[in-house]
């Protein structure tokens, strides 16, 4: 992974992610996707909705990782768009948010892409990042929605 951790996940970082997501959705009824593609069923990467900084007072925030060899081919804004599409319908969220680090432009791309607007940078997940956020009355005003509504 070039952003997040910056390498491969080892399997115990694989067996800790798979607890965590577990626990959060018996918990709150919502964390990690998968991404499968749906011409071959390969699995292309996983994304989430969930607290920003793990912090349940947080707002809600959703996030994405893709296979490399997946990259630039729209499986993120697709992805992050049906993401943050449920949490507004489903979860009726005021605001869903989303962090990268400042030289992650692809992830900021898609943020923006999504109608999401910079809000600043901050520290979250020990790692200073960019922060993006969209609002509901936003999200429902947004061409992603208009997308998002046609594909559902």
């Amino acid at each position: 992974m070039r952003y997040i951790t910056g390498r491969p996940d080892t399997p115990q970082d694989t067996q800790t992610m798979i607890d965590r997501v577990k626990a959060r959705w018996a918990e709150f009824g919502y964390s990690g996707w998968a991404f499968v593609r749906a011409d071959d069923g390969e699995l292309v990467g996983s994304g989430c909705i969930q607290h920003l900084n793990r912090d349940p007072a947080g707002p809600l925030e959703t996030g994405w990782r893709l296979r490399q060899d997946t990259w630039g081919q729209g499986y993120a804004s697709e992805a992050a768009r049906h993401m943050v599409g449920w949490a507004f319908r489903a979860l009726t969220a005021e605001r869903v948010c989303a962090v990268c680090q400042p030289e992650n432009a692809a992830s900021a791309t898609v943020m923006e892409r999504l109608g999401m607007q910079f809000t600043g940078l901050g520290r979250w997940y020990d790692m200073d990042c960019k922060r993006y956020d969209v609002t509901a009355a936003q999200w429902h005003a947004s061409p992603a929605k208009a997308r998002y509504d046609a594909e559902a």
